[in-house]
């Protein structure tokens, strides 16, 4: 085997480990060039998309927190590659429904404020679903293992207002409101702009973020506020060797339109930090509770 294709073999690799997805997709990637040493997972087509994917990190981290993942499934999704200037998903089936419903805009008339990723919409593309982002065109593909599942779609009740189902082709104001406050007046858009390669890089490592879930359910992630993401788990694959698999896979690889700062340095072990922004890894110690009912699974 030819140093060129043992290099090849080596990125396609990495890239089954992160995405999930076979050995063969990932070397025809790295034989097209669509995925190098310092890159091989591919990234997004552009800032719209990036950002898109961002916000379905943020809604999926904190509308999942605390609920049981399945088989370390920590954002409901086993795999992910590009499809066209987009990306595709496959949903863990015990956790689509789930998943939807947390994605979903929708308006809470009790308390106030929204809910979900803001100018989302939801349409049948075959056996597929597409989420579209409306102001952007932003577009991830939903893929479910079983070719004829239908999603079980909310109802409205409960003080809330589905606008995906209320404003399909346009945005409600509040969504608007919410897109445009993303950086605001005071904001830092240099910050926001490097929190969403971060969020849409760890949405394309699903495998990599399952090392963190394998062992049982009680793996979390979730955010402050919706920007930084913390990944939290007690047992499996140690903080170190995540934070080895994750850098390697290039989640922390600066692209040259963010720029280095002091705060790319990390404060603490478990840190990966990216123009400002992070992602914090913490393994810790198992409740004696759970560890006792899961004595079986190695805990």
């Amino acid at each position: 085997m030819s140093r060129r294709t043992d290099n090849r073999h080596r990125v396609a690799t990495i890239c089954r480990e992160a995405t999930g997805l076979p050995h063969r997709t990932c070397l025809g990637w790295a034989e097209a060039g669509l995925i190098t040493r310092s890159r091989p997972v591919p990234e997004p087509g552009g800032e719209a998309q990036r950002a898109f994917e961002s916000l379905l990190v943020a809604a999926l981290a904190d509308g999942l927190r605390e609920h049981d993942r399945r088989d370390g499934a920590l954002l409901g999704f086993t795999a992910a590659g590009p499809d066209g200037a987009g990306l595709a998903l496959t949903l863990h089936p015990a956790m689509a429904d789930r998943v939807l419903s947390e994605v979903l805009p929708r308006l809470d008339e009790h308390y106030g404020g929204l809910r979900g990723v803001p100018g989302l919409r939801i349409a049948a593309t075959g056996c597929n679903w597409a989420l579209t982002q409306l102001r952007d065109r932003a577009t991830v593909t939903l893929v479910h293992p079983d070719p004829d599942w239908r999603p079980k779609l909310p109802e409205h009740g409960d003080g809330l207002t589905q606008l995906w189902r209320r404003h399909r082709h346009r945005l409600h104001p509040v969504e608007a409101a919410e897109l445009r406050g993303r950086v605001g007046t005071g904001g830092d858009a240099g910050s926001v702009a490097a929190q969403d390669w971060l969020n849409s890089r760890m949405l394309r490592r699903p495998g990599l973020l399952g090392a963190a879930g394998a062992v049982h359910g009680p793996a979390n992630v979730y955010t402050h506020g919706g920007g930084d993401v913390v990944v939290e788990w007690c047992c499996g694959v140690e903080r170190d060797e995540l934070e080895r698999r994750l850098r390697r896979s290039g989640l922390a690889e600066r692209p040259g339109q963010i720029a280095e700062r002091l705060r790319d340095q990390p404060w603490f072990p478990g840190e990966i930090a990216l123009g400002g922004a992070f992602v914090t890894l913490r393994r810790r110690p198992c409740h004696v509770s759970y560890a006792t009912a899961r004595r079986a699974d190695g805990c």
